[in-house]
């Protein structure tokens, strides 16, 4: 069994010193073809929907998720934000369209700059809502 072992061993020490020269040999004579590359292979295990695909170093995907986590609460933030900003100057136009209504009824003598000054207010206050209830 000893001896079987050592001669194993012996052809393979022979031959692993002896290919090395015969392919250097084979080489300069031209006698080896050259080395064909194939088309690329397809990745068999595809990604999920945002996930990193495999083997990008990041196994889990892990900087995708949070990046996509920190992105919906940012938008939620600035959605949350919009709305409070629409309800607030919603108050403000309907407060000021009391007041001139008021105003208007009540007296009699308001003059014609007044009555303008209040209604471009209102007016470019009602243009700011309807924009940001656009986008």
């Amino acid at each position: 069994m000893r001896r079987s072992w050592r001669t194993g061993m012996w052809i393979f020490l022979a031959l692993g010193t002896a290919l090395p020269a015969l392919g250097q040999r084979q080489s300069q004579t031209g006698t080896m073809p050259p080395i064909q590359q194939g088309p690329p292979t397809r990745n068999p295990f595809p990604s999920a929907p945002g996930m990193s695909p495999m083997g990008s170093g990041d196994p889990m995907g892990t900087s995708d998720v949070l990046n996509h986590r920190m992105a919906e609460q940012q938008a939620r933030a600035r959605n949350n934000d919009r709305q409070k900003r629409i309800e607030s100057d919603t108050d403000k136009l309907l407060g000021l369209a009391n007041e001139l209504k008021q105003q208007v009824q009540g007296e009699k003598q308001l003059s014609p700059e007044d009555v303008s000054k209040r209604a471009e207010e209102i007016e470019k206050l009602a243009r700011s809502v309807k924009d940001r209830m656009k986008g």
